[in-house]
């Protein structure tokens, strides 16, 4: 019931206006895509215009459903060690012949990504192609957007390469389309994916930057190699004195870290303490150093028979990260793992200061000093991956072959048509769950809630769009400009529409709002649908112009030093190229 009584072209303004409010808001970032997401619904919700019942229809939905149990047949590859098997016989190649080595990991990336969330693909490869890097003596920053790509056109190869193809697929049959099956996309994505490699072949590699990271940024601090920790006695001639004026600590191959008083860590205002008996100061020493300040008297070593041997590296905040939406400072890194936060990468900036309220969010790439027991132990209790050497955390090695037997058993049963992809998928979970591939906690863990919130409130969003007419407003006022014109240039334009807003906004929000009027302005125009939900399918998933547009770019962005722009330098003529050839390619396969 409407609390405002509204026309029905009234009703559907106001939904459009919501849902450009939350556009806006996706663009700005100042909440999580899923918070405004449903923000947005309880609007709707709240004027009427998504009615309860329709709302509840969206649960019905086999699409966010199908991507949920896909998440868990990809947490046993990763679990069991399928997918680093494969990465680890690329590594060996690349000591014998790099370049061959990054062609098979690019194949393994484009062909895994076809039938597995790329996402995990790229979080696993992502050490691997560093340390490829480094053996054929390049920055990481020429390898990494490559491998992004390579993923993102890797997973429209088939219908649950990508979440974003389930989810149109979910729409379109909601709309009272037929089902997309799991290969029909596959003869359009074979063709970009060549386009694709021989564009990063020819052209890509002339306009990839040449890009440092955190890590090789601090290459200056790699002959510091101990923590050590000592206490200020009775007797001390530092008692008294301001911390940052003291020589001892200034001497090269010394730096000062913390110092503690109590349980309290005082690092953040050094400027403002002064040495009092009983501090604790935490010291990176080089060795020789290590051995001069065990003499000194004004100290005292708090274990006087050896420091803790200690390295910098760079950790990668996934989509699974414990750390995500937490604070810095509130996460106590220090008291609890002995490990020490240097800095935070973000987009194009290194945060080095006011790190304890800094919030941390997916794609962040961390610079972590600490005992390399310390910080494995937090990289493991923290679901982080080390950018800077592969880490083997796969579990039961022995299950691998069930877990890919279980893959590709519904890959197959699914492109014979022998049952719905979700009724497979939920098989498939049930045998890595009851065989042990993956146990349950480790299981739910892989699942991303904050994106399954977000595609269930955008399929309300949808509802509501249909409910008020705005669909066919939308689609009514567009369709006299298309008629008459080519099949070719039709969908360019839904193509086009589609990539510009991708590369703005979640791929998967522009999905579900855009394959609704793709669909409606086909009806308008008398035409078949089919052709522009398909070209709607591989422009939300084609996005290369920027960061923030697909999450593999977000995930590549802090390991490979790059900033907003070098991904509009690649990324601006893929995108337009990749369009022209599908726009040409998609009448071909299905006509209009």
């Amino acid at each position: 019931m409407l609390l405002i009584e509204m026309s029905q072209t009234g009703q559907a303004i106001v939904a459009l206006c919501v849902v450009l409010g939350m556009f806006v808001l996706f663009t700005k970032e100042v909440l999580p895509t899923e918070v405004v997401a449903i923000a947005g619904v309880a609007v709707l919700l709240a004027l009427g215009l998504l009615p309860y019942e329709a709302a509840l229809q969206v649960l019905s939905n086999p699409a966010p459903w199908t991507i949920a149990a896909m998440f868990i047949v990809m947490g046993a590859l990763v679990r069991t060690g399928a997918l680093d098997a494969i990465t680890a016989a690329a590594d060996r190649q690349a000591q014998k012949n790099p370049k061959l080595a990054l062609a098979m990991l690019l194949a393994v990336a484009v062909f895994g990504s076809a039938i597995m969330n790329n996402t995990p693909v790229v979080v696993v490869m992502i050490p691997v192609f560093v340390q490829l890097a480094r053996t054929m003596g390049v920055s990481s920053s020429k390898l990494l957007i490559p491998l992004s790509y390579a993923a993102i056109i890797g997973g429209t190869l088939t219908l649950i390469g990508t979440s974003t193809n389930l989810l149109v697929d979910g729409v379109a049959r909601a709309q009272g389309l037929q089902g997309f099956s799991i290969f029909e996309v596959t003869p359009l994505a074979l063709v970009l994916v060549a386009w694709g490699m021989i564009y990063l072949l020819l052209f890509g590699r002339k306009l990839l930057p040449d890009r440092t990271s955190m890590a090789s940024m601090l290459s200056d601090r790699s002959k510091m190699k101990f923590f050590t920790e000592a206490v200020i006695p009775p007797e001390s001639n530092l008692i008294g004195r301001e911390v940052l004026g003291v020589q001892l600590f200034k001497r090269e191959g010394v730096r000062l870290i913390d110092v503690i008083r109590g349980d309290q860590s005082l690092r953040r205002n050094l400027q403002d303490v002064t040495l009092q008996v009983g501090d604790r100061v935490v010291l990176r020493t080089q060795i020789t150093e290590l051995l001069s300040l065990q003499r000194d008297k004004s100290l005292k070593r708090l274990d006087q028979v050896g420091a803790v041997e200690t390295s910098t590296v760079e950790v990668l905040i996934t989509p699974g990260c414990k750390m995500v939406g937490r604070s810095m400072g509130a996460m106590r890194l220090r008291r609890r793992y002995g490990v020490y936060p240097l800095a935070v990468h973000r987009r194009n900036q290194n945060i080095g200061r006011q790190l304890d309220e800094l919030v941390v969010r997916v794609g962040d790439t961390l610079l972590l000093e600490g005992a390399p027991e310390d910080i494995q132990r937090l990289a493991r209790d923290m679901d982080m991956v080390d950018v800077t050497q592969p880490s083997a955390r796969a579990f039961r090695r022995g299950h691998a072959p069930l877990a890919v037997i279980s893959l590709l058993a519904l890959v197959v049963l699914a492109g014979l048509g022998v049952a719905p992809i979700l009724l497979l998928s939920i098989i498939a979970v049930g045998v890595v769950l009851v065989t042990r591939c993956i146990d349950s906690d480790e299981a739910f863990s892989f699942i991303d809630g904050r994106l399954l919130a977000m595609i269930f409130a955008m399929l309300a969003i949808g509802a509501a769009l249909d409910h008020t007419g705005a669909v066919a407003l939308v689609a009514n006022a567009i369709a006299p400009l298309l008629s008459g014109m080519p099949g070719f240039v039709v969908i360019w334009v839904i193509y086009l529409l589609t990539s510009v807003l991708t590369e703005m906004v979640s791929n998967n929000a522009v999905a579900v709002v855009v394959t609704p009027i793709a669909i409606g302005l086909a009806t308008a125009m008398g035409i078949d649908p089919r052709p522009l939900v398909v070209a709607v399918m591989v422009a939300a998933s084609c996005s290369f112009a920027t960061p923030i547009g697909y999450q593999t770019n977000m995930l590549v962005y802090g390991p490979g030093g790059y900033k907003f722009t070098d991904f509009m330098r690649v990324g601006i003529p893929l995108n337009l190229s990749m369009g022209i050839l599908a726009s040409a390619l998609i009448p071909l396969l299905w006509p209009l």
